[in-house]
């Protein structure tokens, strides 16, 4: 059975409200919406309320999904939407977090872990580093306009293609290209410059 096959059937099983393939696709995916909607909204404790917030909308709708091999996608614009609504309805721009809070740490350990770093095998000097690294890549992103930004953590934060990105926020694929290029070329400059 391949990957899309095993998500097809839990996703099925999830329909039927099966509480185990609940389980597992709250398993499969915090992290992930998680690490997004940290990036995306720039508070551990709003990020997380978001992320239950994904999955109480998942319980509510998935009877109704219908599976076309593109669970992911509706699962992140559901997150995305939340998202943006909970930017306007706060009406500020993303910020980012003291990283002396017990909340902030367990987001900078999950951030590493997004990142693609074991941030906890390593030693405090490693530690104390990547938390400098993970606050500055939070800030640039915090810079960086709505529509790049979202593009970016899509594509870098999830396993969505462009073509997915460009379906869930209702733009010609181009654009979406655009927005990533640019975002990305910001951020890389942004990131040289505070080094």
């Amino acid at each position: 059975m391949t990957d899309s096959q095993e998500l097809g059937s839990i996703v099925g099983r999830a329909r039927n409200r099966d509480i185990d393939a609940l389980e597992i696709l709250v398993d499969r995916y915090s992290a992930r919406l998680y690490g997004f909607l940290f990036r995306m909204t720039g508070q551990p404790e709003d990020a997380e309320d978001l992320v239950q917030e994904v999955f109480v909308r998942m319980v509510k709708s998935i009877a109704v999904y219908e599976e076309d091999g593109r669970f992911e996608a509706w699962l992140f614009r559901i997150a995305a939407n939340l998202g943006r609504d909970r930017g306007r309805r706060q009406k500020r721009n993303p910020v980012v977090g003291s990283i002396e809070t017990d909340s902030t740490e367990t987001a900078v350990d999950r951030g590493a872990h997004q990142m693609g770093r074991e941030a906890g095998h390593q030693g405090p000097e490693h530690r104390m580093t990547l938390t400098e690294d993970i606050v500055r890549l939070q800030t640039a992103l915090s810079r960086l306009p709505t529509e790049e930004r979202e593009v970016v953590m899509l594509r870098h934060y999830t396993d969505m293609t462009f073509a997915e990105i460009a379906d869930l926020m209702a733009s010609p694929l181009g654009t979406a290209l655009a927005r990533a290029h640019r975002g990305l070329a910001k951020l890389r400059k942004w990131m040289e410059s505070s080094e």
